[in-house]
């Protein structure tokens, strides 16, 4: 079994909380920091149960992709896709900025 991950500390949850943009309370970050560390621990436990002769997979079973031709069909014109629109802007969708310019 591998090594267990560090423990997630208040402070590292609270910047994560910061980058993914949610605003969690003293209490929910107090709260939230010993469930993720259970995760982590969780995750590295499965981690270490497939050996080197196991392929790393996404699926149980092969998949195959089913494909179609691309066919041109009539569609809405930037008028009519924009005409319940709250805002729009140059032929767009006008929403509010979310990100600061600190990222």
């Amino acid at each position: 079994m591998p090594d267990t991950p560090p423990v997630l500390t208040r402070d590292q949850v609270a910047h994560l909380a910061d980058l993914a943009r949610i605003d969690l309370s003293d209490d929910e970050l107090d709260h939230l920091a010993p469930q993720l560390s259970v995760i982590l621990e969780s995750v590295a436990a499965i981690q270490g149960v497939a050996g080197d002769d196991v392929p790393p997979t996404s699926h149980p079973i092969p998949m195959t992709n089913v494909f179609r031709e691309d066919v041109v069909r009539p569609g809405l014109t930037a008028e009519q896709a924009l005409s319940g629109a709250p805002a729009a802007e140059q032929q767009r969708f006008s929403v509010p900025r979310i990100l600061g310019d600190e990222q």
